[in-house]
C-alpha cells in the first residue's frame, strides 16, 4: 500500500472531505487520526477504519485553541509514534454577505477558524515533523486567489492560508517537508450553499462529491521528499 506505516491527521475529519481522505488515506495503509470538534462524528469514522482493519484514533479538538491543538498531537504522537502527513481541513463560511452587511461576530469566526486554526497546526505539529519530514496539505479555494463580491471572511481567510502555505514551504523544505494547497472547487458537502456560491452555477465547471477530491489529497502525500512544495493544485475546470 502506497501509505503503509505514514500517520496522517486530518482535521474536520468527521464529515465531507476530510472524511472522504481519512477513508481513501487509510485504504491505501495509513494510520489515521480524525479530528473535529463533534466527538460523535469523528468517532464514526475511526470505527469504519477499525472495522476494515485499519488504525484510526479519534481527539476531538478545537483547532481555534492552541492548547487543546498541543495536547492533540501529543495525544497522535504517543499513539503512533511519528506524525507523516496532515490535512488542514477544518473550515467553515459563516458570513456570506456584503461587508457592510456583514455579522462581525461570523466574520471573525470564520477566520479564527480558517486561517488561525491552521496557524495553530501548523505551529504545533512542526516540532514532529522535523523528525522525520512529512507532507502538509492546506485545503484552499479559489476565492483566496480572486475574490469575489459577499463572503469577504471566507476569501480572506483562504488567501492568508495560501499564503501561509508558501511561507511554510520556505521554512520547511530543509526538514524534508513539503506544503501545497489543494483547491478542491465545488463540492457537495453540509459546508456550501448551492444558492448562493456562484461557482455552482457555472456551467462549465465539475460539481464534486467529496471522493472526487481523494486522488489529487493522495498524490499530494505520495511524492517524494524532493517533490512538489509551495504549489497550488486545484481541481476546478477554469478560473472563476
Amino acid at each position: 500500500m502506497q501509505l503503509e506505516g505514514k500517520v496522517a491527521v486530518i482535521t474536520g475529519a468527521g464529515r465531507g472531505i476530510g472524511k472522504a481522505i481519512a477513508l481513501a488515506y487509510a485504504d491505501n495503509g495509513a494510520s489515521i487520526v480524525c479530528v473535529a470538534r463533534t466527538e460523535k462524528e469523528i468517532q464514526e469514522v475511526a470505527e469504519q477504519i477499525e472495522n476494515k482493519g485499519g488504525k484510526a484514533l479519534a481527539i476531538p479538538t478545537d483547532v481555534t485553541n492552541l492548547e487543546s491543538v498541543s495536547i492533540m498531537f501529543k495525544k497522535a504522537h504517543e499513539k503512533f509514534g511519528s506524525i507523516d502527513i496532515l490535512v488542514i481541513n477544518a473550515g467553515v463560511n459563516k458570513d456570506r454577505n456584503l461587508v457592510e452587511e456583514s455579522q462581525p461576530e461570523d466574520w471573525i469566526e470564520t477566520i479564527n477558524v480558517n486561517l488561525i486554526g491552521a496557524y495553530n497546526c501548523a505551529h504545533a505539529v512542526i516540532p514532529f515533523m522535523k523528525l522525520n519530514g512529512g507532507k502538509i496539505i492546506t485545503i484552499g479555494s479559489g476565492r483566496g486567489h480572486k475574490g469575489a463580491q459577499g463572503g469577504s471572511a471566507y476569501a480572506c481567510s483562504k488567501a492568508g492560508l495560501w499564503m501561509l502555505t508558501r511561507v511554510l514551504a520556505q521554512e520547511l523544505w530543509k526538514y524534508q517537508i513539503s506544503v501545497n494547497e489543494l483547491i478542491p472547487g465545488p463540492v457537495n458537502t453540509s459546508m456550501d450553499n448551492n444558492e448562493k456560491s456562484s461557482v455552482f452555477n457555472i456551467e462549465s465547471e465539475w460539481t464534486k462529491e467529496p471522493e472526487d477530491v481523494t486522488p489529487l489529497a493522495l498524490f499530494l502525500v505520495t511524492q517524494p521528499d524532493v517533490g512538489p512544495t509551495a504549489q497550488s493544485f486545484s481541481l476546478m475546470r477554469r478560473d472563476n
